[in-house]
């Protein structure tokens, strides 16, 4: 059963509950006495608190301190912690932020003592019913429970966003609205038969603080230094203790103790406008108590006012995704295709589509839009010596492209950037749509600290980004410029200014698809142009559109590991076998290095794996389990079908006794256990190394 209800507060139709998840630390806490024991024991440490003290003023230092003015005084501090709850919109107002938390109504319903639950020997586990969308657990000899409202239902306190937190507001609570809510009502009766019966004394409608997409934001802030939130909690106290840990160890250590990115602030950008949010957390509110799946997209509040040059052109031809406020193509639609979103465990309407498109870029030449890419320009008389410091690998030459690493004082993973050294001395990094601020704000920092004169700027929004891919790719561009854009000319890892079709372009070879291509950079307002222009110069080798989801299952094939999966601040570089990209022995004392020696010296304990998993309908994500012989010995990182061998591939972490090829493991999909296999990576080569081995072999004969 979904839960065990006992024979003594009602029975359940055995037809309505199919399966459950039991947590037996699970439980409740008064929020009043949480917060007067934390205060004591901080006290003993030796806090001082001021209260009441509100803030009246926020001043930085020029040495990266605060001065904070309160009726008490000024007070220095070396950082600021905002976590104001609903006034924490205001707080960062106060130093040019609109942090986007909007207060939602929510209520909830307690009873008078239930019969069947006074006589309950122990205490009732707190239930949460996803289809009715409600959680409810025992208050005293009564019942609480509380509904997640559908989004059309819902009020959001969008006058304190207007208008600010009305001056005094403390305990006061909002009128309740029992109709709002009465269809939950009825569903958790039918659920808990006694609730039939039961009476109602209290129904109390008080706001909780939302985000767009529900989750807190939580860490340092970029733009300013020293400025860090912990606001945007929409389930409150529950979250004290692992998020006052959490900000205290990242504090004191310099980095966080454990990958919590999807609680970056820094998730969020100027994009994120009103209309947005209250459009997202009217969403998010109503998906509280559902189930979510693989690839999901959510689309209030789209699109935002970030699209690229290409979005006019694209939108009606493909299935978008969303990505730090940008639309960009996941797959493409062609005659006879069953188009639009349609979510599943299993592989949906897009399975056929993207391996159309695998093909494309396998045999043929295919365009997609890249502009989500975060992009910056570093420059100045420290800026070789700042990226120096900032990246494991070497710094490449004027014209030259490589992949480079940030790694944490400890020697994690905190970020992968493409670095271009444009000229001598200006360099375009580039990273992904989702790192964009969380990179900015690492970089800006040791800048900061370090004292270095370099001029950081982020361009993301500026320049637009084309990728081609594919055997023909050549062949298109060369027909668009008198650039040479033969293996000789042009080599794999370089830059160029280009003139394309008239557009100035910066042409870096490179392509994530693992195949001959292409990354173009340019003007944003000149990107359809170029794109246009491609596309009809291509029509003879046979060019079309590619998405993401093509290129997530090409880059697996090649082996490619991608940040934020094989590679976090839960892993170092050595584990996620990034040997070839760390340099240890370079002259510069980088960030990590000797965290990296330690690591090293005391051997690793495990290793990320290339595995073949023989599947049905379904294929690997991530975060799935690998079992051998009954016992949990690893996860899976990421996942996909592979249409070039049709098989389905996944990268996960091993102890390193079972990383050996050939070993037989199993990975766990939808309950199942299917057997996979360690195989020797990568499972297509790239294309520039199959030049080079064509070559070797024609130089042999």
């Amino acid at each position: 059963s979904r839960y065990n209800t006992g024979k003594h507060i009602g029975e359940v139709s055995q037809s309505v509950v199919l399966a459950g998840l039991y947590t037996p630390g699970d439980g409740h806490i008064d929020p009043y006495s949480l917060t007067m024991s934390l205060a004591a024991g901080a006290r003993m440490y030796g806090a001082q608190i001021y209260n009441p003290a509100p803030v009246a003023g926020l001043s930085p230092t020029a040495d990266g301190k605060w001065d904070v003015q309160t009726p008490h005084g000024t007070i220095r501090a070396n950082r600021i912690v905002n976590t104001a709850g609903f006034w924490a919109r205001e707080v960062g107002q106060m130093i040019g932020f609109q942090h986007p938390t909007i207060p939602v109504h929510h209520q909830y319903v307690v009873t008078a003592t239930v019969p069947e639950v006074k006589a309950l020997k122990k205490e009732l586990a707190v239930i949460r019913d996803l289809e009715g969308s409600y959680y409810l657990r025992q208050e005293r000899d009564g019942l609480l429970f509380g509904p997640y409202e559908k989004m059309e239902k819902m009020v959001l306190q969008d006058s304190w966003v207007r208008d600010g937190v009305p001056p005094g507001f403390g305990k006061e609570l909002f009128e309740s609205d029992l109709d709002r809510i009465m269809e939950h009502i009825e569903m958790a009766m039918e659920m808990v038969p006694v609730l039939k019966k039961a009476d109602i004394i209290n129904v109390v409608s008080g706001p909780i603080t939302y985000t767009p997409d529900l989750l807190p934001m939580v860490g340092p802030h970029q733009g300013v230094r020293n400025y860090w939130t912990a606001i945007g909690f929409g389930y409150g106290v529950i979250h004290a203790g692992g998020i006052g840990k959490f900000l205290s160890d990242w504090i004191r250590n310099g980095e966080p103790p454990y990958d919590l990115i999807e609680c970056d602030p820094n998730r969020y950008g100027k994009w994120t406008d009103v209309p947005f949010m209250c459009a997202k957390a009217r969403e998010s509110y109503g998906f509280n108590n559902v189930v979510g799946y693989p690839k999901e997209e959510r689309f209030a509040g789209r699109p935002t006012c970030r699209t690229s040059g290409v979005y006019e052109l694209l939108k009606d031809k493909c299935s978008m995704g969303f990505h730090a406020g940008w639309e960009q193509p996941h797959w493409f639609y062609k005659p006879g295709d069953d188009t639009g979103y349609k979510p599943s465990f299993r592989r949906t309407n897009w399975f056929g589509p993207v391996g159309r498109e695998c093909r494309l870029v396998m045999e043929k030449v295919g365009v997609i839009d890249l502009t989500p890419f975060g992009k910056f320009v570093v420059k100045g008389k420290d800026s070789l010596k700042l990226l120096d410091r900032l990246f494991a690998n070497t710094m490449p030459k004027v014209g030259q492209t490589n992949i480079s690493h940030m790694l944490t004082p400890a020697g994690r993973v905190f970020a992968e950037v493409t670095v271009t050294q444009l000229t001598p001395g200006a360099f375009l990094l580039v990273t992904g749509s989702g790192s964009e601020l969380h990179d900015l704000r690492w970089m800006e920092a040791e800048a900061a600290e370090g004292g270095y004169d370099v001029d950081i700027r982020n361009v993301t929004d500026d320049i637009g980004v084309l990728g081609i891919a594919g055997p023909n790719s050549r062949k298109v561009l060369q027909k668009l410029t008198d650039e040479d854009m033969s293996d000789a000319g042009f080599k794999f890892l370089h830059c160029k200014h280009i003139q394309l079709a008239g557009v100035p372009v910066r042409a870096i070879r490179i392509s994530y698809t693992g195949e001959l291509g292409w990354e173009l950079y340019m003007d944003q307002k000149n990107l359809a142009a170029a794109y246009q222009a491609m596309m009809a110069a291509g029509k003879d080798e046979g060019i079309d559109n590619f998405g993401t989801y093509a290129m997530a299952s090409l880059r697996l094939e090649k082996g490619f590991r991608g940040w934020g999966a094989e590679m976090n601040c839960d892993t170092n570089p050595l584990e996620a076998g990034l040997d070839h990209f760390i340099k240890q022995n370079k002259p510069a004392d980088f960030i990590g290095k000797a965290a990296l020696q330690e690591v090293k010296a005391k051997g690793l304990k495990r290793k990320l794996s290339y595995l073949s998993v023989r599947t049905d309908d379904v294929d690997p994500e991530g975060n799935e389990t690998i079992w051998l012989n009954g016992k949990v010995v690893g996860n899976t990182t990421s996942g996909a079908y592979s249409y070039s061998s049709q098989q389905s591939l996944a990268f996960g972490y091993l102890p390193l006794e079972l990383c050996s090829v050939g070993q037989q493991i199993e990975v766990e999909l939808l309950g199942k256990k299917f057997p996979a296999t360690v195989i020797q990576e990568p499972l297509v080569l790239t294309e520039p190394t199959r030049t080079r081995l064509a070559k070797k072999a024609k130089a042999k004969a």
